[in-house]
């Protein structure tokens, strides 16, 4: 008969599969700084190569280390270096993968309060934490998802809940011509037509026209539409812009409308002073997206989504069944599945509770400050490339947005001219940029976010750039 406990370790097989993986991570960590910024050639081939069907028996840890850790692992973009200035680059801490780690191992569950209560009260102590950094009040609430998509989402469903009822396909939503797709694609989620989802003009700064928001919101009331959620960014993905919170929490609260600020990326630039006055008026807004997992430096999948009346989560999300314990009806204690969507989850808190806890908000401020030092940094020195180089934006956190500047070239061609200077610079593969389109320009764009991205990185950066003009 086959042994019915195989699936079991036992603590001494259990460190030693703790220990091979361990060499395997130390030594990958231990040469991020000469790893390639990003190495996708023959992934096609790849992952092709891996196609296999259901294992019916068993393979060595030893040779499944060696797979991920000498095919899998190198060929992608290398989102854990120093010179991953991509899209909005995840940090990746160790020490949340020790967290995951212990909340893995001891398998609690958190999605109601009396089946963990410990575990149910840090990941709530984060979720107090995350409002102070933002300026909400104690009534604040909120819940922790796997990315900003999911936050906007459960935004999207708590202001429907709260302005629209159970008739809601006239409600139309409005957000910047810079907003982050993932809006759209929660409302078409959370049942509203596309043609719903106003797309509102920017400035020359990518900063939501306040006067033409208020004009389309006039101009829909009379054709019968019923406005009811601004959509304001606190770091857009394209130039880390932040739209003048204040101007559209004054919009909102004149015009009774529910206000949702994606910070999913310029959120946590809240623990800065500069970060502080760039975001003034954030705390006005009746919901907040943040993502730990690009700002706080965490590992992909750590998201939130903060309700400054937190009692409103609970209206939008709350049900209960027979064979649900007692839900908690205190204010201090917390349910997780009646402010969230889920009931099953795994304990997300731990992962963020364990490094914050470790290190303390200091040590996170000082990295973001280092983040917008380092930013400002490079856009002088581009500034200095004129005419060669043109800065498009400015950063307003830790993001610019450049480009070669041939005034007289055709737009399509210097396009063209530009994709192929952002494939010169990523050549060198010391630094990862990825480029963006700006109305009808196509810019490159340096994100600096990573808690291993220091000035000697930089200087690689501006020194890859240089050569590629030369190229």
């Amino acid at each position: 008969m086959d042994n019915p406990a195989e699936l079991e370790l036992g603590g001494d097989e259990l460190r030693r599969l703790i220990q091979l993986a361990t060499e395997r991570i130390a030594r990958f960590v231990d040469t991020l700084p000469s790893q390639p910024a990003a190495n996708v050639s023959g992934g096609i081939e790849l992952a092709r190569s891996l196609v296999e069907s259901l294992p019916e028996g068993g393979t060595s840890f030893e040779s499944l280390l060696g797979l991920l850790f000498d095919r899998v692992v190198p060929t992608a973009f290398n989102t854990a270096g120093p010179g991953y200035l991509a899209y909005i680059p995840g940090g990746g801490l160790l020490q949340t993968a020790v967290a995951d780690y212990i909340g893995d191992a001891v398998n609690r569950y958190v999605g109601v309060w009396a089946a963990a209560p410990g575990m149910v009260q840090l990941e709530a102590n984060v979720i107090r934490w995350f409002a102070d950094i933002v300026g909400y009040p104690a009534g604040a609430s909120g819940f922790l998802t796997s990315g900003g998509s999911l936050a906007n989402f459960g935004a999207i469903v708590t202001a429907r809940h709260q302005l629209l009822g159970e008739q809601f396909l006239r409600g139309t939503i409005y957000a910047s011509d810079q907003t982050h797709h993932s809006v759209e694609k929660a409302a078409g989620l959370a049942g509203f037509p596309a043609a719903n989802v106003r797309a509102v003009p920017s400035d020359d700064r990518f900063r939501i026209r306040v006067p033409a928001l208020a004009e389309r919101m006039e101009a829909d009331v009379r054709s019968g539409s019923q406005p009811f959620l601004i959509v304001g960014n606190a770091g857009t993905t394209n130039t880390g812009a932040v739209d003048d919170l204040d101007a559209l929490a004054d919009l909102a609260a004149r015009e009774r409308l529910w206000l949702h600020v994606d910070a999913a990326y310029g959120g946590f630039f809240m623990l800065t002073e500069r970060g502080r006055q760039v975001m003034h008026g954030i705390s006005r807004a009746d919901s907040i997206t943040l993502d730990p997992h690009k700002a706080l430096f965490l590992p992909y999948g750590t998201g939130s989504l903060l309700v400054r009346e937190g009692e409103r989560l609970r209206q939008a999300h709350a049900l209960t069944a027979e064979y649900l314990p007692a839900m908690q009806d205190t204010q201090d204690l917390v349910d997780f599945c009646q402010v969230s969507p889920e009931l099953s989850r795994p304990p997300r808190g731990l992962r963020v509770w364990l490094p914050l806890k470790l290190h303390g908000a200091a040590a996170f401020r000082r990295a973001l400050d280092e983040k917008l030092d380092l930013a400002a940094w490079v856009t002088r020195e581009l500034h200095g490339l004129a005419p060669a180089i043109e800065v498009v934006a400015d950063p307003q956190l830790s993001t610019v947005a450049f480009r070669l500047g041939r005034p007289a070239t055709d737009p399509e061609a210097l396009n063209r001219l530009n994709r192929a200077f952002l494939e010169r610079i990523n050549a060198r593969n010391r630094v990862h940029l990825t480029g963006t389109m700006l109305g009808d320009r196509f810019v490159l764009r340096i994100c600096v976010v990573s808690f291993r991205t220091h000035m000697d990185r930089m200087e690689m950066c501006l020194e890859d750039i240089k050569a590629a003009l030369q190229d």
